[in-house]
């Protein structure tokens, strides 16, 4: 049972490459264009000092979860660098999902912290779903609970920036149950 637990995990990361992998090749100016599209999102957009965009982060999990994806950071509209992301996780979880995500600093400061090439947020970072449906957290710094009826629908739970960041996501499809705790961690790479 343990074997084959082990290699359908390893099957859903190589699953999970493969999809962020080929997303590679997306157009960021549309995954941009849908997160401005919401309402609550664009004016982040205009009062950002910079932002990191990644159009499609794959994830898969069965008790242990694991994602990954590429993106890009801008600072002031101009791309600066790339950038990656790896989660993991474990808990009671089963499935897999892709999203969209975006990440806003408000200032210098988080700008300079996500670009030190080390960056994590550990397993309190909170992120707003723009896409139908709803969410809890329960976290060391408090509970928080949000819904959303899409991103045009103006719906979307209010937020605003945590140490200097703030992170949306748009789920594009799959299926992801249960509960867990993990984070992430980002690197970066100077264009």
């Amino acid at each position: 049972m343990k074997k084959l637990s082990f290699l359908l995990i390893v099957a859903l990361i190589f699953g999970i490459a493969s999809v962020s992998i080929a997303a590679n090749a997306e157009d960021y100016s549309s995954t941009i264009t849908m997160f401005r599209d919401s309402p609550v999102v664009a004016k982040f957009f205009k009062n950002s000092y910079g932002y990191a965009v990644f159009p499609t982060i794959g994830k898969g999990a069965y008790v242990i979860g694991g994602s990954y994806g590429e993106g890009q950071v801008y600072q002031h509209g101009k791309v600066m660098g790339k950038s990656t992301v790896i989660e993991g996780s474990i808990g009671f979880q089963a499935g897999g999902e892709a999203f969209s995500e975006v990440i806003f600093f408000k200032d210098k400061r988080a700008y300079d912290a996500f670009t030190s090439g080390k960056f994590e947020f550990n397993a309190t970072a909170q992120a707003v779903a723009i896409t139908a449906g709803a969410e809890a957290q329960v976290a060391t710094t408090g509970a928080t609970a949000g819904a959303s009826a899409g991103p045009r629908g103006g719906g979307q739970a209010k937020t605003g920036y945590v140490n200097g960041m703030a992170t949306f996501v748009h789920v594009n499809g799959g299926l992801m149950l249960g509960v867990s705790i993990g984070g992430q961690k980002f690197t970066f790479e100077r264009k």
